[in-house]
Order: C-alpha cells, then structure tokens, then sequence
C-alpha cells in the first residue's frame, strides 16, 4: 500500500510539475481559462446577493434610512460589478456598458458607476493587432500600409481602432477585434445567464433574462465586422438625402470578419460643448439633426442603429463645404422592426405627444405592457405619468421631473423588470436607443425641444400615411394633402 500511494503521490508530482513547465513555457494568461472566469463572476454574484439579502434586515421598509441604506448597497454592488467587467473583460464590458446605458430603467447609482466602462475597455497589444492581420488578410503591415500609428484612436470592449495611411494617400481607420473575444464570447454568456438564474431564484421580483436574450442574440453580429460593413452601407444609403451625416466608407479589399477599414473621419464628440463652440457648431442644430435622422431610422424605415454613445457619434464642419455634419460610427448593432410593431409604435408616440390617454392605453397595450401601461410610458418617455396626462411636448422638462423619473427607477425595479420582459424583444434595444439619445440631449441642454417632437411627428405621418397607400386605392394626390394638412398643423403648433 505505502508503495502504490508513493507511485501515486510521485505521478502526481510529475503531472504538477509538468503542467507548471508548460504554463510557464506558453505564458498563459490565466484570465483566458473560463474556471478562472466563470469564479470570478460567481463570486461576485455572490457577495452583491449576500449583501442585498442581509443590509436590510434591521431597518424598516420605506423610511427615510432605508433609503439612505439602500443607495449605499446600490453603489458598491455596483462598484463591484464595475470591477467584475474590468477584471474579466470582453463580453462583460459590453453587457456592463448596455447596463450603463439605461438611465432611466436602472437606479443611478449603477447607471452612473457603469458609464465608465466607455472609457476603460482593455488595449490589445501590437503584436496581438499584427497576429490578427496576418492570420485574416495575410500579409504584414508594411505590405498593406504606409504608416499604422501604434497607439489606438479608441479601444472598445469588443474591438480597437488604428489610424492608417494607405500606399495610394488615403488615410484610413482600422478597426481590429481583440483576439480571443471571439473564443470567449459564447462561454462569458453562458456564465452569465447561469447566474442571472440564480439571481433570480433569490430575489424572484428580479427577471433579466430579456438581457441575455438580447446578448445571445446580439454578440454574435457585433462580432461579425462585414456585417457591420453592410449595415453602414445600408443606413449610408437610406439617409442619403441628410447631407448633414457622414457614414464612412468601407474598404472591402481590407476588411473581413475581425478587421474593418473604412474612411477616416475626424471629429468632436456629439456632447463635447467645448468643441462645438471653438469650432462654431450650434448645439441646437446638432440637436435637431440628430432627431431627425434617428426619427426616420425608427418610424419610417425601422432600422435603427441602436449605440448612439458621444463616442459613436461625432460631430464636424465638413472640410470641403463648410457645413455642420454629424459623423456616425460603430455600425455593428442594429435592430430591425417589424411592420406592425413599427406603426403601433408610431401611433403611440402620436398619442404621448398630444396627450390621448385612451390611445396611449391602447397601443401600450399592444406593444405588450398589460396593465403596466402607465409604467410603460413612463418608462418609454422618461416623463412623469403628470407631465403624460397633459400632453408631453406642451410640458417643459424639469430637474425635480427628472430626479423623481431616477427615484422610480430605483422604487419600481421589480415591476420594470416585469415590464422589461413582457414587451417584445424589439423595445429592448429601442429603450437602449432612446435613453443614450436623452442622454445627450440633457448634455446639450435641448431635451424636449419643440423641434424633436415636430420631427418625430412628421416621421410618424410619413409612415401611417405610407401605410393606408398600400391599403387603400385614394389618389395620391388625396394623401399628399392630408399628409400637408398634417405638417401645417404641427407648424402652428410649434409656432
């Protein structure tokens, strides 16, 4: 017996010993291996729930310390999660950042503490970036550039981007995906929706699985580079009659699945005041072009760019006429709505902007709310159900409106999570849109100006009145005048 344990206790020294060489040898990153990973996150899960079910046991529900008490585990549970993307990177950076995203659906203490994931995506190395262009276009970099500046213009959590110099003078921007992103992605997901589960099974008010629907859904295309490629070309193409916006164009010759190359496009970001005014920029013109452009994507074509973060969307005077443009980037998440959901959602908007209760109700209503429709519209708005009642493009926003908007946020979790997976997955990405949108709208200070609710209006008629051409067999001559009829009404409600 001491014999074979010794033969055994000696194996196992071997086998350690061996592993540790090879560890050593190969230089893993002990970050790549998904036990490390997936421990990581489940530790971290596990305190935020720890900490959740235990804070609360000695205060009374809804005092003022209660409050105090629950802001506090908000912000370091946050703070937590904030650390857990850091640490594991990649995909947790990108779910952190959509989480980031919706101010008005999340308490803002993990809005807030999660924004800044947008500035601490990790960098790739140089050799990481040459590896990747030599396995997916073939040849060396000198072979395909003139110049490539080392130091990246922006580092996302799925990708980074090279300034480039092309042997024909052109200057170009290289998009590179990090290396083992794509290995990693699947299995990040899957951790994730085991502990969004559990999540669930302890605090059962709390339901996001409508976050890993849409991450399962989305990663893939993000991660598919000519498929963003496609996608520029074809919001290129469908705004072509904006000759304020920009969309680069894509080289195809050097671009594949992991490496976009497209027209490099300098610029402000959409919600640097500073920049626009040193450059002569008018914040409302911004504004109201910005509108506009996402009021045509959403109500009359329904294909929407759904990443409209300050990095995502800059701003410029055109070098060669002079005039204000609004460069779009990042082309990757897109969502395409279906016909009737598209024009229920027009009808909607319609109703919240005049104040018809009983069609609010109705089309909430279909959209999926049920009896959250008040909920809904709120949510959808991010006005109170006050300032809905009456009509929101006749009722100013306010800060006390705002702030009581962020308060239920935090006071109505559960019946928004609810909500959130109740409606059809199309609103998810929309909510997503609508919340970066307001957020740069509050920078700018022009949120709910007359001008985006004319804009969303007119959007809104163009595609009803789209709707009953195809149903009925009028004169087209009868709906330009009914549509004309329509935009003068608005004019004199503006005016």
């Amino acid at each position: 017996m001491a014999g074979r344990l010794l033969k055994i206790s000696s194996l196992a020294t071997a086998v350690f010993a061996s592993s540790g060489f090879y560890l050593y040898n190969t230089q893993l990153d002990l970050n790549d291996l998904s036990v490390i990973r997936f421990g990581r996150a489940a530790a971290t899960t596990a305190v935020i729930s720890y900490d959740y079910l235990t804070a609360f046991k000695d205060v009374e529900y809804g005092t003022e310390e209660y409050l105090a008490l629950r802001s506090k585990v908000h912000l370091r549970s946050a703070e937590r999660l904030r650390g857990l993307c850091c640490a594991n990177r990649g995909t947790f950076i990108k779910v952190g950042q959509h989480l980031g995203a919706l101010d008005y659906l999340l308490p803002e203490e993990y809005t807030s503490t999660l924004k800044v994931l947008h500035s601490q995506a990790p960098q790739s190395s140089m050799e990481e970036i040459q590896q990747v262009i030599r396995e997916d276009l073939g040849k060396e970099l000198s072979d395909l550039f003139v110049s490539f500046v080392e130091k990246p213009q922006g580092a996302a959590s799925l990708a980074q981007v090279h300034k480039a110099v092309l042997h024909d003078g052109r200057t170009v921007a290289v998009k590179v995906q990090h290396p083992k992103v794509q290995r990693q992605s699947t299995k990040d997901i899957m951790v994730m929706e085991v502990l969004v589960k559990a999540v669930h099974w302890l605090f059962p008010d709390l339901a996001f699985m409508w976050l890993m629907e849409e991450a399962k859904k989305n990663m893939p295309l993000e991660l598919d580079f000519l498929n963003e490629g496609r996608n520029a070309e074809k919001v290129a193409k469908m705004l072509a009659h904006f000759p304020f916006l920009k969309v680069p164009i894509i080289h195809w010759n050097l671009s594949t699945k992991r490496i976009l190359t497209m027209e490099f496009a300098e610029g402000g970001q959409v919600n640097d005041r500073d920049y626009m005014k040193k450059h002569g920029i008018s914040v409302n013109e911004i504004s109201e072009n910005l509108g506009k452009m996402y009021s045509e994507m959403i109500f009359v074509h329904g294909f929407v760019h759904c990443d409209p973060h300050p990095g995502n969307v800059l701003v410029r005077k055109c070098p060669y006429r002079k005039k204000t443009q609004i460069v779009l980037l990042d082309h990757g998440l897109y969502q395409v709505l279906q016909s009737d959901f598209r024009l229920d959602y027009c009808r909607l908007w319609q109703a919240l902007i005049k104040g018809d209760m009983p069609r609010v109700e109705r089309y909430s209503r279909r959209l999926g709310a049920g009896d959250l429709y008040p909920l809904f519209a709120c949510v959808l708005t991010a006005r109170s159900w006050t300032s809905i009642n009456s009509g929101i493009s006749s009722v100013p926003v306010t800060h006390s409106e705002d702030i009581e908007i962020r308060t239920n946020a935090a006071l109505y979790l559960p019946q928004i999570s609810e909500l959130l997976n109740r409606v059809p997955r199309q609103m998810l990405l929309l909510l997503k849109t609508n919340d970066l949108l307001r957020g740069i709208e509050s920078t700018l200070q022009t949120r709910a100006a007359s001008s985006s609710f004319i804009n969303m209006s007119r959007c809104c008629i163009r595609a009803l009145a789209r709707l009953k051409r195809k149903l009925y067999s009028f004169p087209k001559l009868f709906f330009y005048l009914h549509e004309t009829l329509h935009y003068f009404a608005l004019s004199e409600k503006a005016s």
